[in-house]
């Protein structure tokens, strides 16, 4: 799970999507609950969204050790671009049984009864975190399982930190505090901070001041609010001061990639630019704290996905069983040793806190964390926002955010 930017895959699997809900108003997924079951030995079909052969491998064990003990047979593919093959075999009727849904994701799919909604069917569901929970909740119902997630933290680049001529007491933990060490960074000739372009970081600053783009039940935008306008005013004066850069700004694809070259002294990312560090820059020596809080007190974005079962799976009780299998803690656990997730349940914190004490502050952050924007037929909204937030420097905060509730509007209907 490496949310950096809408990728081109991405991009190519919007198409999928739309083709889906185009299918949905046909005869396809109200149905569903006719779809005949088979109680005897199921053959499930699952579709994972792998980030390398840590994870597929990971998975295809578990559901191994699952099939032998069950009496099913399990099948793992990873796919080349899930939302694409996922969109598409919806669509077509022949979905796999059970698959990952991103959060940004979901709402596409629920709102067209692509998905059946059991998550309150695995044991102990309450033990998930609420706000994974409410990421997955649509119209009342919490659809699937949380798998795992990430949150956005602060890293900072302790040489670097060093090198300006700051401690461990000048560490940022409010906006001001953050605007002061960025002057001092910058008056020694090196860039503060290194800045990811989308909402996907940028939000963050909106959840810090009290804020969000969408209404928590995902049915009206929010986004033109004082709150708000006085979040993106921050970031703008970060921008326009030369504290933080985008990415592009500083010769790279991400801000991870611009803080391992050494090109800023902190970055806002999540926990998966360990791995990325470790690969890449394996000499940079950095800190991890949580993001510094705004007005209306901390926050910061969670990204997570769920083990979505299809509505029109023919092995429903036995695919809701393997998922029980993959998120009870002791394989939540197995999971964040193999690959480098977080657990979605919260009884095996204090487990993972012992293993990756490092890793403190990103699962500190789900306690006040924001899930993306859980409404249908957002793509284009959301690209728009994006590209609003890359020409934030020169822009108007108020008119980006009016934009993206007036094309949120439009595209809800409303």
């Amino acid at each position: 799970m490496t949310p950096r930017t809408l990728t081109r895959a991405a991009v190519a699997g919007l198409a999928a999507v739309a083709l889906l809900g185009s299918a949905a108003c046909g005869s396809g997924f109200d149905d569903s609950a006719d779809t005949e079951q088979s109680s005897g030995p199921a053959s499930l079909q699952i579709l994972i969204g792998s980030s390398g052969d840590a994870e597929t491998t990971a998975v295809k064990d578990a559901a191994a050790k699952w099939a032998g003990s069950s009496g099913n047979s399990a099948t793992v593919t990873p796919a080349q671009d899930l939302t694409q093959q996922l969109g598409q075999a919806l669509a077509g009727g022949t979905p796999p049984d059970v698959f990952y849904v991103d959060a940004a994701r979901f709402a596409d799919y629920a709102s067209v009864g692509a998905l059946e909604p059991y998550g309150d069917k695995i044991s102990n569901s309450d033990d998930f975190y609420e706000s994974l929970r409410t990421t997955f909740t649509y119209d009342g119902k919490l659809y699937c399982a949380p798998k795992d997630f990430s949150t956005l933290a602060l890293q900072i680049n302790t040489d670097l930190w060093a090198k300006a001529g700051l401690t461990d007491a000048d560490v940022p933990t409010t906006w001001d505090q953050l605007t002061a060490v960025s002057q001092k960074i910058k008056a020694k000739g090196q860039v503060a901070l290194a800045l990811g372009d989308t909402r996907d970081r940028i939000g963050a600053f909106l959840v810090q001041n009290g804020g969000w783009l969408m209404s928590d039940d995902g049915k009206q935008p929010t986004a033109d609010t004082p709150e708000n306008v006085q979040a993106l005013q921050y970031v703008k004066s970060l921008l326009t001061n030369g504290y933080a850069k985008y990415p592009k700004q500083l010769d790279s694809g991400w801000a991870g990639e611009a803080f391992g070259k050494g090109k800023a002294v902190m970055t806002i990312e999540g926990n998966w630019i360990k791995g990325a560090l470790q690969n890449d820059f394996p000499n940079v020596k950095y800190k991890v704290a949580p993001l510094p809080a705004g007005p209306a007190g901390k926050g910061t974005l969670s990204f997570t996905q769920c083990w979505g079962v299809a509505a029109k799976s023919k092995y429903k009780e036995q695919a809701i069983k393997f998922v029980e299998a993959m998120t009870a803690g002791d394989q939540q656990m197995a999971f964040a040793k193999a690959f480098g997730v977080m657990p979605s349940r919260q009884s095996v914190r204090d487990q993972y806190t012992s293993a990756f004490p490092a890793d403190q502050p990103f699962i500190d952050g789900v306690e006040y964390a924001q899930g993306p924007v859980n409404a249908p037929k957002m793509d284009s909204v959301l690209r728009d926002l994006e590209a609003g937030l890359q020409g934030l420097a020169t822009g108007d905060p108020k008119t980006i955010l009016a934009n993206f509730d007036k094309n949120a509007k439009a595209a809800l209907g409303g």
